[in-house]
């Protein structure tokens, strides 16, 4: 997979997972607000969408290719597996940090594959998957951000989402605004605070 990958000073490693459209780099200001001494593993999505990045594919709007899914997260997992033998950092340290696509691929990794991460940030996410079992999840902290007036992600599927992984042990936190899809400099500083009481 295409991506990013900055040595830090610390243990902790950042998994930054873009938006639909987005690349590798977009969300790199994010890791220096949330952790800057913390390693950096940037990736771009393998899926196109009318040319678009994304990290797995959906069949309309708020419809996911869930055998896609599956399939992509594994992958995910696999490079993520491979990333750490060949950086040299601790596979069990990975934090993911996702927008929409980005924060969905992170909550699918939570939802099939236990221990894949340490702790999520996940600024508007939708539910990857219903009626599954999740897998342990107790004591892992996730933090989601979501808008009131966000017309991809409707709220009812942050409460969910929330109210799942709390339901396998997850530790959830909700910050919400007033806001659409965007992701704003309020939920940044935000997830950055909790970060720092979570997981830092």
């Amino acid at each position: 997979m295409k991506h990013v990958f900055q040595k830090g000073s610390n243990d902790r490693v950042l998994l930054l997972l873009h938006g639909t459209g987005g690349t590798e780099h977009d969300l790199l200001p994010l890791a220096d607000s949330i952790d800057p001494d913390a390693s950096v593993l940037s990736v771009r999505g393998n899926v196109l969408e009318n040319g678009m990045p994304r990290f797995f594919r959906r069949l309309a709007e708020g419809v996911f290719d869930e055998e896609d899914l599956v399939f992509r997260t594994n992958e995910l997992n696999e490079f993520l597996a491979q990333a750490a033998r060949d950086y040299g950092f601790n596979r069990n340290k990975v934090v993911a940090i996702g927008y929409s696509n980005g924060a969905n691929i992170a909550a699918s990794l939570l939802f099939h594959l236990k221990d894949s991460l340490k702790g999520a940030i996940l600024h508007h996410p939708m539910v990857p998957r219903r009626g599954i079992e999740l897998p342990d999840l107790t004591g892992t902290p996730v933090f989601i951000t979501a808008g009131k007036n966000d017309p991809i992600c409707p709220a009812k599927e942050t409460d969910d989402l929330a109210a799942l992984l709390a339901g396998a042990g997850a530790e959830t936190d909700v910050h919400w605004e007033m806001n659409g899809h965007m992701l704003t400099a309020t939920e940044v500083r935000a997830a950055a605070q909790w970060f720092k009481t979570h997981l830092a």
